[in-house]
């Protein structure tokens, strides 16, 4: 990792809240030159400091009618398993994110569905169906807020 100064770290926190920015407004927004700042930028890349830009995209747009966060639990905990069930998962176009968490399940899995029946039928033909999943739990996201980027906790 490299030294991020306040400089790097308000244009991280530009891009986050933004990624559409022009270099012309971010080098304006944190006081250098749009050479500086374009080079700035290109470091923090190059050290993978981003890991890409993103469209925030209305589900609804998408024909994505439910959300839901699918609790698993696996029979075994090696790591041949937890290797399997993430790679199964995220090959699985309804799943939009996997966190393997501790407590009394192993993932928590972020699925979208057209609707309830979707869902059912993800939870069948899939999870429930592999040999890995000894049990789960699904709840329904009424709602999903997100906060742009990450806090800045230096």
């Amino acid at each position: 990792m490299i030294e991020l100064d306040r400089t790097d770290r308000r244009l991280i926190a530009l891009l986050t809240e933004n990624a559409r920015r022009s270099n012309k407004e971010l080098a304006a927004a944190v006081g250098v030159a749009p050479s500086t700042c374009s080079e700035r930028l290109r470091r923090l890349q190059d050290a993978g400091i981003f890991k890409g830009f993103h469209a925030d995209v209305d589900p609804k747009a998408l024909g994505i009618g439910l959300q839901s966060m699918i609790a698993i639990r696996l029979r075994r905990h090696g790591a041949d398993e937890v290797d399997v069930f993430r790679s199964r998962a995220l090959a699985l176009d309804e799943v939009i994110g996997v966190s393997h968490v501790t407590g009394g399940n192993d993932f928590l899995v972020h699925v979208v569905v057209r609707d309830a029946d979707h869902l059912r039928d993800l939870a069948v033909s899939s999870f429930t169906s592999w040999p890995e999943v000894a049990h789960i739990e699904t709840a329904l996201i009424f709602e999903h807020v997100a906060k742009p980027g990450l806090p800045d906790l230096s």
